[in-house]
């Protein structure tokens, strides 16, 4: 979507008869539309920034029209309408004013004036032509958010639609600090897979599997922030308030897990190759809002808590989900533990302990892990080890003492660090991806995170140990 923000002002808002005033509480106009400038005969310069009480009260013709407004700031528990006489200063124009306040919770931000010229339909005596008139103009402003609805709901989420066509201000840069929980998610080896299959095959592969995580994350509260090529960005808390978002936020994660089995299923049926995720989920304080340019801006998230999010999913391998403590402690659920890593991410200064969860309340992603098995003659393999995006100029030796299809045991001279990352050679194969999970008695033990087409077979003609 190239302008979201362009098209929405043209469609909804440039493009609407109906004029609108917005006004602080401080009695200080702070937006005016161009319908609003033709209908009061003035323009946005002369009114915004000024008080209401000065742009308008010029002629006493107007004391109808401004006792209207009035009367809704100070009757702030109901929504008001009128049909009120207007003085341009050469004409009287009749208005129809319908006012509401824009809110955060139960405080109070600003009065909203919707205006109507209704000249031409005043001067019908039948009232009921009158009537069915403003019928086809609130039906036309109907029309035109449904399709705004239908448009972007496609790119965004329902809360962030329905903010941005219910909330006169939706479009306006600048953000609140809020608390909530972030997830990111991301695929195993995507990178690999994508140079391995074709463009369009890829592509409906991507769909389908981001189709479903997408129902999964909406369907407990979640927004989706973006999608980074193969991984998901989502909050829960925002913009819709929840005092539960810490156990939205994995329940969704959980579902999410247990669901790769549905679709690894249909990956098969398609003849495309399996998939994995991976999940990390923190707690913390963020900014939320509207960030970017006045010609391009998105909804979104920033701060130290997004940060950390991605670095506690870059710990996790295939099937994971990890949690952080802050995350942890607000659950009040029962808590299904697989295990707890010690960690210390870049730019926290004190380490983490974060939690593998495999199941929340009633939901279960846990599944049962192929061990390793010991090989009668070790396998030689060459790796390279990535860290932060990096990778070691000279392969490292090694060789792998056990196998299954998902870990490998590697003895090896070089020292690794727990959660390095490994390209190998293997056999004349590449692309061959892993990450350290643990070491004893100087042999690591990896888990594949990205295999080429041919192991499978290759590992099924080696020699195991009974």
């Amino acid at each position: 979507m190239a302008d979201k923000e362009g098209i929405i002002r043209e469609r909804v808002i440039l493009d609407m008869f109906e004029g609108v005033i917005i006004i602080g509480l401080d009695g200080v106009i702070t937006s005016v539309n161009p319908a609003a400038e033709e209908i009061l005969e003035k323009s946005s310069e002369e009114l915004v920034g000024k008080r209401f009480a000065r742009a308008f009260f010029e002629y006493e013709e107007n004391d109808a029209f401004n006792q209207a407004i009035l009367d809704a700031i100070y009757d702030s528990g109901s929504r008001h309408s009128n049909f009120v006489p207007y003085y341009t200063g050469k004409a009287t124009k009749q208005l129809h004013i319908s006012t509401s306040f824009l809110r955060d919770g139960d405080e109070h931000l600003a009065l909203i004036a919707v205006l109507n010229d209704i000249s031409e339909l005043a001067e019908l005596r039948d009232a009921l032509t009158a009537m069915e008139r403003i019928k086809a103009l609130n039906g036309q402003l109907e029309m035109r958010n449904k399709l705004l609805s239908e448009t972007f709901g496609r790119f965004l989420s329902d809360d962030i639609v329905r903010q941005l066509l219910e909330t006169p201000d939706g479009l306006a840069l600048g953000g609140k600090k809020r608390e909530l929980t972030i997830m990111m998610s991301d695929l195993r080896g995507f990178t690999a897979l994508s140079e391995r299959m074709g463009a369009q095959e890829l592509i409906h592969l991507l769909n389908h599997y981001l189709g479903e995580m997408t129902e999964i994350i909406q369907r407990n509260a979640g927004t989706i922030i973006e999608f980074i090529g193969d991984g998901i960005m989502a909050i829960f808390g925002a913009p819709a308030p929840s005092e539960k978002h810490e156990t939205e936020a994995v329940q969704a994660a959980v579902e999410m897990q247990a669901a790769m089995a549905g679709i690894n299923a249909w990956n098969t049926a398609h003849g495309y190759p399996a998939l994995e995720m991976g999940i990390g989920i923190h707690t913390g304080e963020v900014i939320v809002g509207n960030i970017g340019s006045e010609k391009r801006t998105k909804y979104g998230v920033v701060g130290s808590s997004v940060n950390l999010t991605g670095r506690i999913e870059s710990y996790t391998v295939g099937g994971e989900i990890l949690i952080s403590p802050s995350t942890r402690a607000a659950i009040t659920e029962a808590l299904d533990i697989a295990d707890e890593r010690r960690v210390l991410p870049k730019g926290v200064p004190e380490p983490l302990v974060l939690s593998c969860v495999a199941g929340i309340g009633g939901l279960s992603c846990r599944r049962a892990e192929e061990r390793p098995l010991p090989l009668r003659e070790p396998a030689p393999v060459l790796f390279q080890t990535i860290r932060d995006k990096h990778i070691d100029q000279a392969p490292n030796s090694g060789a792998f003492t056990a196998l299954s299809p998902t870990e490998a045991l590697l003895q090896t001279d070089y020292t690794l660090e727990r959660f390095d990352n490994l390209e190998m050679e293997l056999a004349g194969m590449t692309q061959i991806f892993a990450k350290v999970l643990s070491r004893e008695d100087g042999v690591y033990l990896l888990r594949f995170t990205s295999l080429p087409d041919s192991f499978a077979a290759w590992a099924s003609d080696l020699d195991y140990k009974n």
